[in-house]
């Protein structure tokens, strides 16, 4: 089965900003459209650092430096903030190194890299680095958004009737809120544990429910009742 890849879940339209763009023209990108972070990019489009709500609000926790700043003994964090603190343009402020993902992986493997290096979004690039798009974590979840009846059609052409080559009247497929129930009968124990396998994979699917039955134990040989 195949999974949708980067490309067909990310947002094309990305606004940028360059690293000489003033602070509040940065912090207007930010406040007044769709993204909660936005792209520094160089001459070429490539992003080389990313300003998001969090790297412009040191500005209003530090009163813009008139506050006093972290102690000697302060983390990196606290002084990273007190460096933003002063910025006045996007390069000043942004954060490095940009997380990025190309258009061609899949879906689970941008998941995974947004759970490894824990951020919301993934900037997607070109082979040349240059930036075609924003992967949000939000726009994962959309594969979850498919309806019963598209999984239910999909599960018994792809799986049932496809990839195992099976009657469908032999297996009927049942979808109840992204769950999906499995109920009927095959030949052998492999083919149930595949069925229930394929469809845990698909798109969209919350949780497969295995309510097959089969003849033919090919694990361990032995025959079912």
């Amino acid at each position: 089965m195949r999974e949708p890849d980067v490309a067909s879940l990310m947002t094309r339209v990305v606004v940028g900003a360059r690293p000489g763009t003033p602070f509040k023209e940065v912090a207007a990108m930010v406040t007044d459209g769709a993204f909660s972070a936005v792209p520094v990019l160089d001459t070429d489009g490539r992003p080389i650092g990313v300003v998001s709500e969090a790297d412009l609000l040191p500005k209003e926790e530090y009163r813009g430096g008139t506050e006093p700043g972290p102690s000697v003994l302060a983390g990196r964090g606290a002084k990273q903030r007190w460096r933003q603190a002063h910025g006045v343009t996007a390069a000043d402020v942004m954060t490095t190194p940009v997380a990025t993902i190309g258009p061609d992986e899949p879906a689970s493997a941008a998941a995974r890299e947004l759970a490894a290096r824990n951020v919301r979004r993934l900037f997607v690039v070109d082979t040349g680095g240059r930036l075609v798009g924003v992967l949000s974590r939000r726009d994962l979840l959309r594969v979850f958004l498919r309806t019963d009846e598209e999984l239910r059609r999909e599960v018994a052409d792809r799986v049932v009737r496809r990839a195992l080559w099976l009657d469908p009247a032999a297996v009927t497929v049942e979808v109840v809120d992204g769950v999906v129930t499995l109920r009927g009968h095959v030949e052998r124990r492999s083919e149930a544990d595949i069925a229930v396998r394929l469809t845990r994979a698909m798109p969209g699917v919350v949780q497969v429910t295995d309510d097959l039955s089969y003849d033919w134990d090919d694990n361990t040989g032995h025959r079912v009742g």
